[in-house]
């Protein structure tokens, strides 16, 4: 049931995204930083973690999920440092997944040889 809840949640998250990009004229940096945004802020006033209880990776994986980290990381680094903590929490709570997203986009732009396209 677990897989189902996830594959759901999942695809009504890509599903909505992919309609945004249909319908809009937003370029997909712009997309990618709404949806960070909107996951930073629905974290803020508590409505993505029960989100995330229910469908654990179909809601935690995506770009919300990530903002819902660094709201996370930001939120606990504020309590326990004060002030300096704003910039410090999203380093210390997303680190792994920047560090690895950085990591394995590096190795496949040796495996693939990327290239400009031509006009």
């Amino acid at each position: 049931m677990e897989f189902i809840k996830a594959f759901i949640v999942g695809g009504i998250i890509c599903a909505l995204v992919q309609i945004l990009m249909e319908k809009t004229k937003l370029m997909p940096g712009r997309i990618m930083v709404l949806l960070v945004s909107s996951g930073v802020v629905l974290g803020a006033i508590g409505l993505y973690q029960p989100l995330v209880d229910f469908a654990g990776a179909g809601a935690s994986v995506p770009l919300l999920g990530f903002g819902n980290v660094l709201w996370k990381g930001i939120k606990e680094s504020v309590d326990q440092y004060g002030l300096i903590g704003i910039f410090r929490g999203g380093f210390n709570s997303c680190a792994v997944g920047v560090s690895a997203a950085l990591v394995f986009s590096y190795i496949a732009s040796l495996i693939f040889k990327p290239r400009m396209k031509k006009k």
